[in-house]
């Protein structure tokens, strides 16, 4: 299992969700892109526990919002 850091890489406001660039949470995960992977529900649920966001519903589950880099294995 793999140690990621999703970061999201510009602020934006969609759905009553504010996201500001910044924004970083630290997860584990056994795939090897967490993103494209169960949905993104592992990215999805990090934000969620540390911000409070649905980044799903704020329209950001994808590369172009969110930066995924694995910081340790």
């Amino acid at each position: 299992m793999a140690l990621f850091k999703a970061t999201v890489k510009t602020s934006r406001s969609v759905n009553g969700v504010r996201l500001e660039k910044g924004m970083s949470v630290d997860f584990p995960s056994s795939y090897g892109s967490p993103m494209g992977t169960n949905g993104g529900k592992e990215v999805i649920d990090a934000f969620m526990r540390k911000y409070g966001v649905d980044i799903k519903k704020a329209g950001a589950l994808s590369s172009s919002y969110i930066e995924v880099v694995k910081i340790g294995k």
